[in-house]
This record gives C-alpha cells, sequence and structure tokens, in this order.
C-alpha cells in the first residue's frame, strides 16, 4: 500500500531529513527530498506527490509562503514539521491550508501514525467509503461524494482537503450537534482531541465559503463550548 504513495520531504537539516527519509525507506514509501523552497515548488509541479513533508524554517523562503502557493493550485495534504511550537505558529500554517502539524523534536512512531491518519482521509477522498452514498442536497448546498466535490448554488465550492471531510462530516450528521472531541478525533485523529484552536480555524475558513453571510451562518450552527451543527435547510 505504502508503496503507491508518493511524498515529497521539505526539509533543509540534513539530519533531520535523513531521520525522515530512513523511516520512510523502511516503511516502504516513495519519497523525493527538497532542501529548500524553490526545490521545493519545482518538485510538486513536476511529480505531483501525494503528501508533503513541510519544515517551516527554509533558508530562502518562509514555509507558510509555500503553503499559500500550492494551495493556489493543488488541495494535496501537506504535513508540517518543524521546531515551531507557539500556537500562533500552528495557527497560522493551518490557516495557510496545512493539514497538520508535527513539533520537532518529535518519534518517529509519530510521524507513521499522522500519516496513515492522512492516507485514509486520502483514500476517503477519492472514493473508498463515500462512494457508496449518492449526492447529499441541502438547501443549495450539494456533496456529490463519488465525486469528492461540493457545490452552492451549482457553482463548484474550492475547499481544502481538511475543509471538505469537515463538511462532509457535517452533513452525515445533519441535525446533530457534534462536540469538539467528536470532529477533531474523526478528521485528525486523537492526537488532536484538544486542539480546538485548530477546529476553529478550519471552521471559520469554510463558513466563509458556504455561507452567504458567514455573521448569521444558514448550514452551520455553533454550539459555544461543545461544538456545531449543520442545519436542515428547506
Amino acid at each position: 500500500m505504502n508503496r503507491n504513495v508518493l511524498l515529497l520531504v521539505v526539509e533543509d537539516d540534513a539530519s533531520v531529513r535523513n531521520l525522515i527519509t530512513t523511516t520512510l525507506k523502511a516503511h516502504d514509501y516513495r519519497y523525493l527530498t527538497a532542501e529548500n523552497g524553490t526545490s521545493a515548488i519545482l518538485e510538486v509541479t513536476s511529480h505531483n506527490p501525494d503528501i508533503i513533508l513541510l519544515d517551516l524554517g527554509l533558508p530562502d523562503m518562509d514555509g507558510i509562503e509555500i503553503i499559500r502557493k500550492i494551495r493556489t493550485w493543488s488541495n494535496m495534504p501537506i504535513i508540517v514539521i518543524s521546531a515551531r511550537s507557539e500556537d500562533t505558529d500552528k495557527i497560522d500554517a493551518l490557516d495557510a491550508g496545512a493539514d497538520d502539524y508535527l513539533t520537532k523534536p518529535f518519534s518517529v512512531e509519530e510521524l507513521l501514525a499522522r500519516l496513515r491518519v492522512t492516507q485514509r482521509r486520502l483514500s476517503m477522498m477519492q472514493g473508498g467509503a463515500e462512494k457508496q452514498n449518492a449526492v447529499f442536497t441541502n438547501g443549495a448546498l450539494k456533496i456529490d461524494y463519488p465525486a469528492g466535490c461540493a457545490y452552492l448554488d451549482d457553482e463548484e465550492l474550492h475547499l481544502t482537503p481538511i475543509e471538505y471531510k469537515l463538511l462532509c462530516l457535517l452533513a452525515k450528521n445533519v441535525g446533530k450537534v457534534l462536540t469538539h472531541t467528536f470532529i477533531t478525533q474523526s478528521i485528525w485523529g486523537s492526537s488532536w482531541e484538544n486542539d480546538i484552536a485548530s477546529l476553529r480555524v478550519f471552521m471559520a475558513t469554510l463558513r466563509k465559503k458556504i455561507e452567504k453571510d458567514p455573521s448569521s451562518p444558514q448550514y452551520i450552527q455553533t454550539h459555544i463550548g461543545v461544538g456545531y451543527r449543520m442545519l436542515k435547510v428547506e
């Protein structure tokens, strides 16, 4: 299974890069490497990897800038691996379009666990379980599960992988209040159970895309201190 996944490791520190690539090789992953942002962008456009492992502190450009550049044309999963441990750094990366954030120093087991979560999410987006369903419609909102696309007023929504997964999770539980813990465990795995700030960032960006007036949401209702619910729109 892992042989079908191509990763791009963007890391300028040779020791960390070697640790990551040795781990990937031992677990039968295919990988490319880049030591700076310019090379990373070139590898992404040339080889279209399935997952990117990205350091933020690169010599020629900040990793946040790389995320923003990639998000202008691709939704490929990006896992940030960084020594920056402040909440603001994590939120900035997630807000720019990263899918996960791993803080250095990290264990090999945690890196592999994050990769497994991302691969499961990729499988679901590419078909998998969602192909068993058809099309979800709620007011002007439509989700075509087999195609992995969402529409509002028949216009396709350009969602990141996390935004799409959140939308699908809410849609499959329309009318139910989903707790923060349930949502974070469903989307990121148990290691993200208490990361409510990150969830709020993604919910805010999702609302901007599906709500005509995000300050008065029609589709996603906030239950303060509890979680979120998708409302049934007649």
